[in-house]
């Protein structure tokens, strides 16, 4: 990610101060910059974002049998948020640490869901909080083989706890509309595969 204070591709923002509020898991910063309004006008702005870096995401799909591969976990960010359990529904995802966001992605879905994947389809990049957080998030789709599946279930010595779940790819559909699925990155792939994707022609 560039340097904040080294950036110059809109002339109509000057950053003038980059200040570390704090460094746990991911990073925390306080920016003070200079923003040029429509009109014309300079006003002095302050924004904190959070730095966790980047990651990647895949829909696993089996376009024979109809269905997609999801995973669920805990997360204590939607359960705090009035998630009914903090148990959320999602496609298999992580944070590209050092690689690249395609070995990232091939690494996690196979930690989490068992699958070891052949031919994967870059489907669009997205920005998910772009109000405070800076991840930037590859989106992917790939076909699996459901007799070709591993164990998955994450690593048990970072306190990964993941259920595998198959779901008939209408059914993942009607969950969007009940909340049972809730993600973002998932609705959004799993919208993409009905307009534009693997299920674009099912009845």
């Amino acid at each position: 990610m560039t340097a904040a204070t080294s950036l110059s591709r809109n002339p109509r923002v000057r950053v003038t101060d980059v200040e570390l509020v704090a460094r746990a898991w991911h990073v925390l910063r306080r920016t003070t910059f200079e923003y040029q309004h429509r009109d014309g006008h300079w006003t002095t702005e302050q924004r904190e974002t959070y730095d966790r870096g980047n990651g990647a995401t895949v829909l696993l799909y089996d376009l024979r049998g109809g269905t997609v591969l999801l995973t669920r976990q805990f997360r204590y960010p939607v359960y705090v948020n009035d998630h009914p359990d903090g148990m959320f529904l999602e496609t298999a995802a992580g944070l590209l640490d050092e690689d690249d966001a395609e070995t990232a992605i091939r690494r996690e879905a196979q930690e989490e869901t068992g699958v070891r994947i052949g031919e994967l389809q870059h489907v669009f990049d997205v920005y998910t909080s772009p109000g405070s957080v800076t991840e930037r998030l590859h989106c992917y789709a790939a076909p699996y083989d459901p007799s070709a599946r591993g164990e998955g279930g994450g690593i048990a010595a970072e306190g990964e706890d993941i259920e595998v779940v198959e779901l008939p790819f209408t059914e993942a559909l009607r969950m969007i509309g009940t909340g049972e699925i809730a993600d973002a990155k998932t609705i959004m792939l799993l919208q993409w595969a009905a307009l534009h994707g693997p299920f674009r022609d099912a009845d």
